[in-house]
């Protein structure tokens, strides 16, 4: 009789439901340093400390009403009820993405595009999902990812991105070289003993190289000019904690080198055509695809000879 597949380790082949949970509060941790302690206290960030409540609190709510409308149509229990546990354990995966995108975007006074884009996130999980294996399917795209790319796509003359300068404005010194390599090196522990993702952020960031002096070459501009963006503390937080979702990237360290590297390639085009914000949309772009290949070869195993006969 064939074993149950445990879907945790489909998204983290090193480890298991525990060392999951384990990943996400330490995610969850993290991002709550550099965004409150660091972020508003120290850094100087210009959102407004409502930012985080509504980015946190939209995507909390937005979660359990679509785990209430879930366990109601299929009949189980809630993920959230039955002990304190449960709920702390139930909050993670909602808490990471409204405090990313509180630090990430900025509309200014107006709170309700935040909302919005926190909304979409915690949506996405559920409107965008493809086939991973048999009877089991996961969303698509990274949630905040996809949250920042809409938004700036439905918003584009009052909703843009946070100045760069607001992670090293108010230190000087040795931190301004220590805030970026802190963020480095945690995600550096993370992917490496958590996610297994390390082999995709590694071929990123060689592709995002490449593809720097390719443009350079093509375009005859200075070398250290497509690169620059590698030196800001935003690209790292991108490099680290949005482009290896384990729950959104392959598994296999070879399709991981190639999505890696398909990233980076689209992103140049991007950059090639003046598209702003190219990072978010190539993301978005290939893991589109990405979702469009699991679908093709779900409708493949389905009709294929050995699954009919």
């Amino acid at each position: 009789m064939a074993q149950p597949i445990n879907a945790s380790l489909l998204f983290y082949p090193q480890g298991d439901p525990a060392r999951r949970l384990a990943a996400l509060w330490m995610f969850t941790g993290l991002l709550s340093a550099w965004v409150l302690l660091f972020g508003h206290a120290v850094l100087g960030f210009e959102q407004s400390w409502s930012y985080p409540l509504v980015g946190v609190g939209t995507a909390i709510g937005v979660q359990i009403l679509l785990e209430s409308v879930d366990a109601r149509a299929k009949g189980r229990p809630l993920r959230f009820a039955g002990s304190v546990s449960n709920f702390l354990n139930f909050l993670p995966p909602a808490i990471i993405p409204g405090l990313a995108l509180s630090m990430l975007i900025f509309p200014g006074e107006n709170l309700w595009p935040l909302a919005f884009a926190s909304a979409l996130a915690m949506a996405s999980k559920v409107l965008f999902r493809a086939p991973v294996a048999e009877g089991i399917t996961q969303h698509m795209f990274n949630p905040s990812n996809l949250a920042v790319a809409v938004t700036l796509l439905i918003f584009p003359t009052t909703v843009g991105l946070a100045p760069p300068y607001q992670f090293t404005e108010n230190v000087s010194g040795l931190w301004d070289w220590g805030v970026p390599t802190f963020v480095l090196v945690s995600g550096i522990v993370m992917h490496t003993f958590f996610t297994g993702r390390f082999p995709l952020v590694a071929a990123w960031i060689v592709g995002f190289l490449a593809q720097g002096q390719i443009r350079a070459w093509l375009f005859d501009i200075p070398w250290a000019v497509p690169i620059l963006p590698m030196t800001s503390a935003a690209f790292i937080i991108f490099t680290l904690y949005m482009i290896p979702d384990p729950a959104t990237t392959p598994i296999k360290p070879r399709q991981q080198v190639l999505f890696g590297l398909a990233v980076a390639t689209v992103y140049g085009i991007l950059q090639a055509l003046h598209v702003a914000f190219g990072l978010f949309f190539a993301l978005v772009l290939v893991c589109g695809v990405r979702g469009l290949v699991l679908y093709l070869a779900a409708a493949r195993r389905v009709f294929s000879p050995a699954a009919t006969a």
